[in-house]
């Protein structure tokens, strides 16, 4: 059954600008409520009102807990940039949660997860989740360059972390898919985020030893809810709204 969406007014705790421009916002309830519990992969809708946009932006969780609600922003847009300009203290509408995440696991299963760019942002999360699951996943982080070393520091505390650089500056030199720990036919599950070029190339090798496979969809997405149609993907189900039944899908599922 899916959780009932919610629109909430949120009050920034905490606000921090990591070394690559990237925004690391933590949200709280404004009144001390509880939060509802997002699912790792899940997304939410915020409206920037300090941004010359119309429409809500959806951002992947990179955290979610009955207290607090995190997220990391790559600043690419008018709305994601003008999200460094606040401040702990200043409120955001929210709406949440939205659409449906990855799959988990069971204790023993062998899990790769592979992060291009901020797609690492919901990577955190599943990480986490497949921790409390007895899962001792893989993570795969795919950057232009050295990633925030606070980042790294995160995941480094509780997992496998390997990161590799389009430039070289840290970690192996290449893609992620010609990183030495990429064998998908040693995993029971692998799971993808990032660019689409990058979940396509993934996607295939894992595909091609038929291993699990799921990837979240970047498409664009306006309403979060399924009614503008600006998100469709072509599905062996027909086509699909990604922030209504997705984002996150089985490869078998996508027209690939």
């Amino acid at each position: 059954m899916d959780a009932k969406k919610e629109q909430l007014c949120l009050r920034i705790d905490r606000l921090r600008i990591l070394t690559s421009g990237w925004i690391h916002i933590v949200l709280v309830d404004a009144s001390g409520g509880v939060l509802p519990v997002c699912e790792p992969g899940q997304f939410v809708e915020v409206a920037v009102d300090r941004a010359p946009v119309l429409l809500n932006r959806p951002f992947s969780v990179y955290n979610s807990t009955e207290k607090v609600l995190e997220l990391l922003v790559a600043p690419i847009g008018r709305a994601s940039k003008a999200l460094g300009e606040y401040a702990v203290g200043d409120s955001l509408r929210v709406i949440m949660p939205l659409g449906h995440g990855f799959s988990s696991a069971e204790k023993g299963q062998r899990v790769l997860l592979v992060g291009g760019g901020v797609g690492i942002a919901p990577m955190y999360y599943q990480m986490l989740r497949l921790k409390d699951a007895g899962v001792e996943p893989v993570v795969i982080f795919g950057s232009r360059t050295a990633p925030d070393r606070w980042l790294c520091d995160r995941f480094e505390s509780e997992c496998k972390l390997y990161i590799c650089t389009d430039d070289g500056s840290a970690g192996f030199h290449g893609l992620v898919t010609q990183h030495p720990e990429f064998n998908p036919g040693e995993y029971d599950f692998v799971q993808i985020c990032g660019p689409k070029p990058m979940m396509m190339a993934c996607a295939a090798i894992a595909g091609s030893v038929g291993v699990a496979t799921e990837v979240s969809l970047e498409n664009h997405m306006a309403c979060g809810l399924g009614a503008c149609l600006c998100c469709v993907e072509d599905t062996s189900n027909g086509n699909v709204c990604v922030c209504k039944d997705g984002p996150v899908f089985n490869i078998n599922e996508l027209q690939w």
